[in-house]
């Protein structure tokens, strides 16, 4: 790949298809596979990577709102797409362009039914999402009864799926909690099935949870959104995956500050001693955040670390440069495959989800293929 020249954000292809062939290794042949494509592909190209993950044969794709769904079909995606959180507001959009809703409490549920029965659908696919301890979306199992007696009502919806979602897959130390929940949801799901006469697909593993737990609770699909995007939230995972995303970027300008100069807005950085700094065309509104800046995360120029001083701006930082060969024009690092986005993420107590979902649209998307 040439040198870059502005600000862009190259997507390596292959190492999405290595990604995904990895995560399969770890699940049999006949389990579906689920790619969640949420956030514009976790903060990459949603249309490009559905359209290469659709061509390697994955069974399903999820986004979070009906929007997304909406930009992937009008893109050519025929592959089934659930959507993770819809509103109420967007069912019928759901049903024009044959989404799948998870339906996570008796408002949606009802209110989806009478839906789709307005649109004379017959057997439209929803899913049935289960809390089993992250307290975040989903009925409890007290309320089988209740979606049952909505289901066998009519013909207008079938489930397709049963799901629940692991709390702390990644985290080893949690492994009996982990473990209860999956008990807790093999419980939920053949209750379910019992009362509505046949059973539905059953998924509850994410990334970490394939990684870790695909002898306990691989069911009939699994689910990855990280790990495809190489990030395994583990650092002997993170040896298998490998980040697609790369942020790049140039040097703008160079300076040359002297001991009490200050660099950047409200005089954040103060110079102790002569410094070298660049001036980088990205900022804030770009996805690098005010909380990186005064020391706090880096980027790699030629191989060598150049640390964020002062504020970070709208569209601009500066680095630190001194003892850096380098000149205007010259390529910048801000994550990629050496130095991570989980690496940069740590560097201001956060992590790799935020950060390459943060990379804003304005930046160019430059595909490896």
């Amino acid at each position: 790949m040439p040198k870059v020249t502005e600000t862009v954000l190259e997507i390596n292809l292959k190492n999405l298809k290595q990604n995904l062939e990895f995560l399969k290794s770890k699940i049999k042949p006949e389990t579906k596979f689920l790619a969640v494509v949420k956030a514009f592909g976790y903060g990459s190209d949603s249309v490009e990577i559905s359209k290469y993950l659709e061509k390697s044969g994955v069974d399903y794709f999820a986004v979070a709102y009906t929007t997304e769904g909406i930009t992937l079909r009008n893109a050519g995606i025929k592959t089934p797409i659930l959507v993770l959180h819809p509103l109420p507001s967007h069912f019928k959009e759901i049903v024009e362009y044959n989404l799948e809703p998870n339906l996570y409490n008796r408002k949606v549920l009802t209110e989806f039914i009478e839906c789709a029965k307005k649109l004379s659908q017959i057997n439209f696919p929803i899913h049935i999402k289960f809390n089993t301890g992250l307290n975040r979306l989903g009925f409890r199992e007290e309320h089988i009864e209740f979606i049952s007696q909505q289901v066998n009502s009519t013909d207008a919806i079938k489930i397709q799926s049963v799901f629940s979602h692991l709390v702390a897959s990644e985290d080893l130390n949690e492994k009996y909690f982990t473990l209860n929940q999956i008990e807790k949801f093999k419980t939920i799901a053949a209750k379910l099935s019992g009362q509505i006469g046949y059973t539905p697909v059953m998924h509850q593993l994410n990334t970490s949870g394939i990684l870790n737990y695909a002898n306990e609770g691989q069911f009939d699909m699994v689910r990855s959104g990280i790990g495809l995007y190489g990030y395994g939230n583990d650092t002997k995972h993170n040896e298998c995956l490998k980040p697609i995303a790369t942020l790049k970027t140039v040097i703008s300008q160079i300076h040359y500050i002297e001991k009490g100069e200050s660099v950047g807005y409200n005089r954040a950085f103060i110079a102790r001693q002569p410094v070298k700094t660049a001036t980088l065309p990205i900022g804030h509104a770009d996805g690098i955040g005010r909380q990186y800046g005064n020391g706090k995360g880096f980027v790699t120029i030629h191989g060598k670390k150049a640390y964020i001083i002062g504020n970070v701006c709208m569209d601009m930082l500066m680095v630190d440069i001194t003892g850096i060969e380098c000149e205007e024009g010259d390529e910048v690092i801000i994550f990629g495959e050496n130095i991570t986005a989980e690496d940069l993420a740590a560097t201001a107590d956060t992590i790799s989800y935020e950060l390459i979902t943060d990379v804003s649209h304005r930046i160019k998307r430059v595909f490896l293929r």
